[in-house]
């Protein structure tokens, strides 16, 4: 009796080993089964298409013809006649270094490099000969049709902000730009300290002027950020600008989040001396259906309304120098789609130029009688 349980273990022990001795080798043959399935997987693929990396990426800044940094990477995979393009987003989509000289060659041992305009973010675009980049866009540049590969990077690091001039107008604290920018119409504009000032009366005076044979615009913003409620700007008589000049109010942020939260009312005939009207109210992105509203800015003193809430933006024109229910309505528009949440943005005011048939001939000035925010 004593011997019995013994016997049975060890007969156990040893079916026990045997049966695992016999899984194992057919666990291992399953496996390299399965290698060599997997192997002849892998072989079967097709190779991976172009692609494009970046060696050298210059700093996250607002763009102008001053900043300028180089850039470089690498083709991976590409075929012979193919260029690389490259795009700085500074507002919209920039090519660079300008759009007369949008091609890069990629060299022998793959690698490309540019000269490139500072930007926030910066695409590079593998692309066929047939390809003709446009010299800003909106949207931000996808694969397809002549484009065989894309890339986005945003820029590493930042540089110090541009040098600013101080102004308080209507008890607010505003920098003037001092430096060039690439923002609005097309052109890379100029602007000018000397540009902007204010009179023994408080307004505000925006003015574009020559500078050694050059013309140089005007730009205000607030230095703090107000978010939704009421922004309103009194301007005198500026329903005879030239063409080719630019007067615009409205909301900005220049971190690029939901399109620069960048609404309000700009006043121009946008270089075309014969455009049906001379004004617009709009919401960025314009070229969405119902984000741009026109009308015509009459002659005399008008006083100029935005009032922000969430999801409503509504502008709002009228005669005169002060917007009250009596006041007679000019325009009037309403913007329920894509309205921003506040962010950064600060309001400003510009006057700029854009490309046109009928150049700038006169030097250009407008006055701002006064501004005013009334929170919600």
């Amino acid at each position: 009796m004593g011997t019995l349980p013994r016997m049975r273990v060890r007969h156990h022990c040893v079916w026990s080993t045997g049966t695992t001795r016999s899984g194992f080798a057919r666990t291992l043959t399953l496996l390299s089964y399965l290698v060599v399935l997997l192997a002849g997987c892998r072989s079967a693929k097709a190779p991976a298409g172009p692609s494009i990396e970046f060696t050298q990426i210059p700093p996250a800044a607002q763009g102008g013809r001053e900043r300028v940094d180089t850039i470089t990477g690498r083709a991976l995979g590409a075929h012979p006649g193919q260029r690389i393009v490259v795009f700085a987003k500074s507002g919209p989509w920039w090519v660079q270094p300008d759009s007369d000289h949008p091609f890069v060659t990629i060299q022998q041992d793959s690698k490309w490099s540019t000269s490139t305009h500072l930007g926030y973010e910066y695409a590079a675009l593998l692309v066929e000969p047939a390809y003709r980049p446009p010299p800003t866009m909106d949207a931000t540049p996808t694969q397809g049709g002549s484009v065989v590969a894309v890339t986005i990077v945003k820029g590493v690091g930042s540089l110090p902000p541009n040098p600013t001039k101080s102004l308080t107008f209507s008890g607010y604290d505003w920098k003037v730009r001092t430096v060039s920018a690439d923002a609005g119409g097309g052109l890379n504009n100029l602007y000018d300290a000397g540009n902007a000032w204010t009179d023994a009366s408080g307004s505000l005076h925006l003015r574009i002027s020559k500078k050694f044979d050059q013309w140089t615009c005007a730009q205000v913003s607030l230095t703090r950020s107000l978010g939704y409620g009421t922004y309103v700007a009194v301007v005198r008589d500026i329903s005879r600008l030239e063409p080719a000049v630019v007067f615009s109010m409205h909301t900005y942020d220049e971190g690029g989040q939901e399109y620069y939260r960048q609404m309000g009312v700009e006043i121009s005939h946008w270089g075309d001396a014969t455009a049906p009207s001379n004004a617009q109210y709009g919401v960025v992105p314009l070229y969405i259906p119902g984000n741009v509203a026109h009308f015509t800015a009459p002659s005399g003193t008008l006083t100029y309304s935005l009032r922000w809430e969430f999801g409503r933006a509504t502008l709002e024109t009228f005669r005169g120098s002060v917007a009250r229910t009596e006041a007679a309505v000019v325009s009037r528009h309403v913007f329920t789609s894509g309205i921003p949440t506040p962010g950064e943005e600060v309001f400003l005011f510009m006057l700029y130029i854009v490309p046109s048939k009928h150049p700038l001939q006169e030097q250009t000035e407008v006055v701002v009688e006064k501004f005013e925010y009334l929170p919600e």
